[in-house]
């Protein structure tokens, strides 16, 4: 009974996941960094979502956050590069 209630509610959850479509960021240097570093945590529909928010100061303080406090494996030089990304192509 529960893998048939399991398999009813994936048919029909299964059209919902077609519509939604992939997060494509502006193509700028460093979005390779973005793509490899970020998405391997969370989604890249955080950085679009909230852009139109963090100036300079913040977006490097949110890679700070995610490296410090998350303990996001990322390199020190691919931090700046996230960093730079982000307040080129997303900051206010």
């Amino acid at each position: 009974m529960r893998v048939t209630i399991a398999l009813l509610a994936l048919t029909l959850a299964t059209p919902a996941l077609a519509d939604e479509q992939a997060i494509a960021l502006k193509k700028a240097p460093g979005l390779d960094k973005v793509e490899a570093n970020c998405a391997a945590c969370h989604s890249l529909d955080y950085i679009v979502m909230n852009s139109p928010y963090p100036n300079a100061a913040l977006w490097d303080a949110e890679v700070t956050k995610m490296i410090k406090a998350y303990g996001a494996p990322i390199e020190d030089a691919d931090a700046k590069a996230i960093a730079e990304y982000l307040k080129k192509n997303y900051g206010s």
